[in-house]
């Protein structure tokens, strides 16, 4: 069984973040880039079907020489393959194509996304990559089991779950829940030694018909300050929802 699970490289949520050249593109100095946490519960439930399965688990992962620190974190994790398409991920449509295009070449019976990423939350690239493909696609992904050629699906709704048998090959969008909080994989001194041995395989983009393009980045407005109001003085909070808030 072959598992290709597409990660992308986000910003650490405690980095802060500025704009260049006139708001247009985004500043990456001093940013630090972690695996995007939606991937890694993708990863994570990745290496354990690997050893429970004995599949062989590969990453790609789309963008420029700076998303390779990631890759290895990857593969200090477990991952035996890892894969980066040359170009910078901008367009949702494109890095889907390019991911679309490393599984036709690759032949894998699950392809892996995280349901959306941390920076842009668009949350349509797993569908897209489904759509290049003509597959079956799950989106929402909280649980995953494989029975020989048959995988069963735990889906999360809105007010509930919803459980899915499928055949092979497939793909899905795994989320918070995938894999239990204290079951995410994390390297460890051997993963880490052993990832400097495993050869990082670039491929050049093969398509690059951008059709997004950006006009502008902006910060979200500050937050105003908190106003706290005594339980017992409920005319100061009634005159503050009309007079300021302006909700009543």
């Amino acid at each position: 069984m072959k598992i290709l699970v597409a990660i992308s490289c986000v910003p650490d949520t405690t980095s802060k973040i500025n704009f260049t050249q006139d708001k247009k593109k985004f500043d990456k100095n001093g940013i630090q880039y972690v695996i995007n946490p939606q991937d890694e519960y993708c990863l994570s439930k990745a290496i354990y079907l690997q050893e429970k399965q004995n599949a062989e688990v590969t990453i790609v992962i789309v963008g420029d020489l700076s998303v390779e620190p990631v890759m290895r974190k990857a593969l200090a994790i477990g991952a035996q393959n890892a894969i980066r398409v040359n170009i910078e991920p901008i367009d949702s449509q494109n890095v889907a194509k390019e991911i679309a295009e490393i599984v036709k070449q690759g032949d894998y019976d699950i392809i892996l996304l995280g349901k959306e990423s941390l920076d842009y939350n668009g949350g349509m690239v797993p569908g897209l990559v489904a759509a290049e493909l003509d597959l079956p696609f799950v989106n929402g992904v909280i649980g995953l089991e494989i029975e020989n050629k048959t995988i069963k699906v735990t889906r999360e709704l809105e007010n509930g779950v919803e459980l899915i048998s499928l055949d092979l090959p497939v793909v899905l969008a795994g989320q918070k829940g995938l894999v239990e909080e204290n079951q995410l994989k994390i390297p460890n001194i051997r993963g880490i030694m052993a990832a400097k041995n495993k050869s990082l395989n670039v491929v050049e983009a093969k398509f690059s018909d951008l059709k997004l393009k950006i006009d502008e980045y902006e910060k979200p407005k500050s937050r105003s300050h908190v106003v706290l109001v005594d339980k017992e003085n409920l005319d100061d909070l009634i005159q503050l929802l009309h007079e300021q808030a302006k909700v009543i």
